[in-house]
């Protein structure tokens, strides 16, 4: 039995509750935080979840000309479309740097096979890499029965290869956690040169678990957010393995 199955076995209420909830939060600039210990959430599993789909139409090209013609279709919502070969490549990786209380240092993503552990140190671990933004998307656990051990965790999303196109993509981040609303955060802000994002950041302040909106788009890749936000790794050129792809 892998280690997912044994998850799922034995915390499938906490999922459930989670995701069965009708509410959500949605984290913008204006609200930017919630406490996950005054919902009461901040036991179990928190599970992360990266969702995207390719936006086929912007203001550029013959999109522009269109939208120059017929001045109307610029109050019609932007059309959201599953990927397809003569669409832009792009292939979103979630990822979560981690500090514990003891000092340890590290990064959980798909780059490089770090896809954690979510029973032991560092306690956040990553189910797999969807290469296509599927409905299911990409998954992150992180336990939070061991809370007192997290300092904090930043939750980010990269584009590993090909063009860079956040601003292609209709991206959102959104934590189940064990109990009350989902919390979702929307990647809609225009960056199409940008190839990392710091999404949002968890932590623990003085015993209460803060989940805290980031969206902050860097051009660069983990280590430029690594310098943003003080983490200090040492970072070296990495490529997936055939089996990540």
């Amino acid at each position: 039995m892998g280690i997912f199955d044994g998850l799922r076995r034995g915390r499938q209420f906490d999922f459930d509750a989670g995701s069965a909830s009708s509410n959500a939060i949605e984290l913008t600039k204006r609200t930017s935080q919630v406490s996950l210990t005054k919902q009461d959430a901040a036991t179990g599993h928190l599970r992360v979840n990266l969702s995207w789909r390719m936006r086929t139409s912007d203001f550029g090209g013959p999109q522009r000309e269109s939208l120059l013609r017929h001045p109307l279709k610029a109050l019609r919502p932007p059309e959201v479309m599953g990927h397809g070969a003569s669409m832009v490549n792009v292939d979103l990786d979630l990822g979560c740097l981690y500090e514990l209380q003891d000092g340890t240092k590290g990064v959980v993503q798909p780059l490089g096979g770090y896809l954690g552990d979510v029973n032991a140190a560092p306690y956040v671990q990553l189910s797999g890499d969807d290469r296509f933004g599927s409905g299911s998307g990409e998954t992150m656990y992180v336990n939070l029965d061991h809370r007192e051990e997290i300092k904090r965790l930043l939750v980010f999303v990269y584009i590993y290869d090909q063009t860079p196109a956040f601003d292609r993509t209709h991206a959102v981040v959104t934590l189940y956690p064990s109990n009350g609303p989902r919390i979702e955060i929307g990647l809609d802000e225009r960056h199409p040169q940008a190839r990392s994002c710091a999404v949002v950041q968890i932590e623990n302040v003085k015993g209460e678990i803060i989940v805290r909106r980031e969206v902050k788009f860097v051009y660069g890749f983990q280590g430029e957010l690594d310098r943003l936000y003080g983490w200090g790794l040492q970072w070296g050129r990495g490529y997936k393995s055939k089996a990540d792809r």
